[in-house]
Protein backbone atom coordinates (compact mmCIF):
# COMPACT_ATOMS: atom_id res chain seq x y z
CA UNK A 1 0.00 0.00 0.00
CA UNK A 2 1.21 3.62 -0.83
CA UNK A 3 1.38 6.27 1.78
CA UNK A 4 1.89 9.65 0.61
CA UNK A 5 4.92 10.67 2.82
CA UNK A 6 7.17 12.78 0.77
CA UNK A 7 10.27 13.51 3.53
CA UNK A 8 9.96 9.80 3.76
CA UNK A 9 10.32 8.83 0.43
CA UNK A 10 13.10 11.75 0.04
CA UNK A 11 15.29 9.89 3.14
CA UNK A 12 14.51 6.90 1.46
CA UNK A 13 15.86 7.82 -2.26
CA UNK A 14 18.67 9.23 -0.56
CA UNK A 15 19.87 6.04 1.75
CA UNK A 16 19.27 3.67 -1.03
CA UNK A 17 21.69 5.42 -3.04
CA UNK A 18 24.16 5.80 -0.71
CA UNK A 19 23.61 1.55 -0.11
CA UNK A 20 24.22 0.93 -3.97
CA UNK A 21 27.31 3.97 -3.81
CA UNK A 22 30.45 1.65 -4.93
CA UNK A 23 28.81 -1.04 -5.88
CA UNK A 24 30.30 -2.26 -9.25
CA UNK A 25 28.42 -3.57 -12.42
CA UNK A 26 25.47 -2.52 -14.80
CA UNK A 27 22.36 -2.45 -12.78
CA UNK A 28 23.86 -0.84 -10.18
CA UNK A 29 25.04 1.90 -12.29
CA UNK A 30 22.02 2.95 -13.68
CA UNK A 31 19.63 2.24 -10.63
CA UNK A 32 22.16 4.82 -9.22
CA UNK A 33 21.44 7.63 -12.29
CA UNK A 34 17.25 6.18 -11.40
CA UNK A 35 17.85 7.13 -7.57
CA UNK A 36 19.70 10.40 -8.49
CA UNK A 37 16.29 11.28 -10.92
CA UNK A 38 13.85 10.48 -7.91
CA UNK A 39 15.88 12.37 -5.35
CA UNK A 40 15.46 15.40 -7.43
CA UNK A 41 11.74 14.65 -7.85
CA UNK A 42 11.17 14.32 -4.18
CA UNK A 43 13.66 17.86 -3.26
CA UNK A 44 11.56 19.60 -5.80
CA UNK A 45 8.12 17.99 -3.91
CA UNK A 46 9.23 18.68 -0.45
CA UNK A 47 11.43 21.92 -1.37
CA UNK A 48 14.14 20.31 0.65
CA UNK A 49 17.84 20.93 -0.57
CA UNK A 50 19.20 17.51 0.74
CA UNK A 51 22.54 16.31 -1.51
CA UNK A 52 23.14 12.82 -2.09
CA UNK A 53 26.34 12.72 -0.17
CA UNK A 54 24.79 13.63 3.23
CA UNK A 55 25.93 11.78 6.13
CA UNK A 56 22.88 11.12 8.11
CA UNK A 57 22.23 8.52 10.67
CA UNK A 58 18.74 6.47 10.38
CA UNK A 59 15.20 7.83 12.50
CA UNK A 60 15.73 11.41 11.11
CA UNK A 61 12.33 12.73 11.28
CA UNK A 62 11.47 15.41 8.84
CA UNK A 63 7.80 16.37 9.87
CA UNK A 64 7.43 19.36 7.54
CA UNK A 65 10.39 18.77 5.20
CA UNK A 66 10.16 22.51 2.97
CA UNK A 67 13.03 24.84 3.01
CA UNK A 68 15.07 22.53 4.51
CA UNK A 69 19.15 23.20 3.09
CA UNK A 70 21.69 20.51 4.58
CA UNK A 71 25.46 21.27 3.65
CA UNK A 72 26.68 18.24 1.49
CA UNK A 73 29.28 18.17 4.35
CA UNK A 74 27.33 18.49 7.85
CA UNK A 75 27.01 14.90 9.69
CA UNK A 76 23.55 14.47 11.81
CA UNK A 77 23.27 11.53 14.66
CA UNK A 78 20.63 8.61 14.84
CA UNK A 79 16.96 9.90 15.74
CA UNK A 80 17.11 13.61 15.38
CA UNK A 81 14.59 15.92 14.38
CA UNK A 82 14.75 18.67 12.01
CA UNK A 83 11.45 21.26 11.35
CA UNK A 84 11.27 23.34 8.52
CA UNK A 85 13.01 26.01 7.14
CA UNK A 86 16.18 25.17 8.90
CA UNK A 87 19.42 25.56 7.75
CA UNK A 88 22.64 23.29 8.16
CA UNK A 89 25.96 25.57 6.57
CA UNK A 90 29.24 26.49 6.17
CA UNK A 91 30.79 30.25 7.02
CA UNK A 92 33.56 31.80 5.84
CA UNK A 93 36.11 30.11 7.31
CA UNK A 94 34.78 26.62 5.91
CA UNK A 95 33.64 24.54 8.78
CA UNK A 96 29.90 22.85 8.57
CA UNK A 97 27.72 21.49 11.53
CA UNK A 98 27.94 18.18 13.13
CA UNK A 99 24.62 17.36 14.90
CA UNK A 100 25.06 14.57 17.82
CA UNK A 101 22.30 12.14 18.40
CA UNK A 102 18.62 12.60 19.70
CA UNK A 103 18.89 16.15 18.52
CA UNK A 104 15.67 18.73 18.10
CA UNK A 105 16.32 21.83 16.25
CA UNK A 106 13.19 23.83 15.64
CA UNK A 107 11.63 25.64 13.00
CA UNK A 108 13.50 28.26 11.04
CA UNK A 109 16.89 27.20 12.64
CA UNK A 110 20.24 28.29 11.68
CA UNK A 111 23.56 26.22 12.67
CA UNK A 112 26.44 27.60 11.05
CA UNK A 113 29.69 26.60 10.73
CA UNK A 114 32.19 24.80 12.35
CA UNK A 115 29.38 24.19 15.43
CA UNK A 116 28.98 20.82 17.28
CA UNK A 117 25.54 20.11 18.19
CA UNK A 118 26.33 17.34 21.43
CA UNK A 119 23.52 14.36 21.99
CA UNK A 120 20.25 15.11 23.68
CA UNK A 121 20.61 19.02 22.83
CA UNK A 122 17.79 20.89 21.41
CA UNK A 123 18.39 24.09 19.02
CA UNK A 124 14.91 26.57 19.49
CA UNK A 125 12.68 28.10 16.25
CA UNK A 126 14.55 30.97 14.49
CA UNK A 127 17.84 30.37 16.50
CA UNK A 128 21.08 31.45 14.87
CA UNK A 129 23.87 29.03 16.51
CA UNK A 130 27.39 29.82 15.94
CA UNK A 131 28.29 28.28 18.87
CA UNK A 132 28.80 24.62 20.28
CA UNK A 133 25.90 23.74 22.16
CA UNK A 134 26.65 21.17 25.25
CA UNK A 135 24.78 17.93 25.99
CA UNK A 136 21.42 18.40 27.40
CA UNK A 137 21.54 22.13 26.55
CA UNK A 138 19.27 24.58 24.74
CA UNK A 139 20.47 26.78 22.60
CA UNK A 140 18.08 29.91 22.07
CA UNK A 141 17.89 33.18 20.28
CA UNK A 142 19.73 35.30 17.56
CA UNK A 143 22.75 35.19 17.98
CA UNK A 144 22.21 31.79 20.26
CA UNK A 145 22.53 31.69 24.09
CA UNK A 146 22.68 28.52 25.66
CA UNK A 147 19.61 27.84 28.41
CA UNK A 148 21.16 25.92 31.08
CA UNK A 149 19.29 21.82 31.26
CA UNK A 150 15.86 21.65 33.29
CA UNK A 151 15.38 20.17 36.22
CA UNK A 152 12.73 17.29 36.14
CA UNK A 153 9.88 18.07 38.72
CA UNK A 154 8.62 15.27 40.97
CA UNK A 155 5.36 13.82 39.54
CA UNK A 156 2.10 14.50 40.99
CA UNK A 157 -0.98 12.49 41.17
CA UNK A 158 -4.19 13.82 39.19
CA UNK A 159 -7.54 13.26 40.12
CA UNK A 160 -7.66 10.36 37.78
CA UNK A 161 -5.12 8.52 38.97
CA UNK A 162 -2.56 9.07 36.62
CA UNK A 163 0.64 10.62 37.15
CA UNK A 164 1.64 14.24 35.73
CA UNK A 165 4.98 15.72 35.51
CA UNK A 166 3.46 19.23 36.38
CA UNK A 167 3.33 20.47 39.95
CA UNK A 168 -0.17 20.25 41.53
CA UNK A 169 -2.18 23.65 40.73
CA UNK A 170 -3.57 25.04 44.01
CA UNK A 171 -7.49 25.06 44.24
CA UNK A 172 -9.62 28.57 43.73
CA UNK A 173 -11.40 29.91 46.12
CA UNK A 174 -14.52 28.99 46.32
CA UNK A 175 -17.57 32.07 46.47
CA UNK A 176 -20.39 31.95 49.10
Amino acid sequence: MFEWSPSRSLLATLRRYQWLNGKKGLFPVLFRKWLALEHRFWQAITGADIPLGTRIAGGLLLPHPNGIVIHPAATIGPNCLIFQQVTLGTTEDGGVPTVGGHVDIGAGAKILGNVRLENHSKVGANAVVMIDVPEGFTAVGVPAALLPKRERRPSAVTASGGLSSAPPRATPPRRH
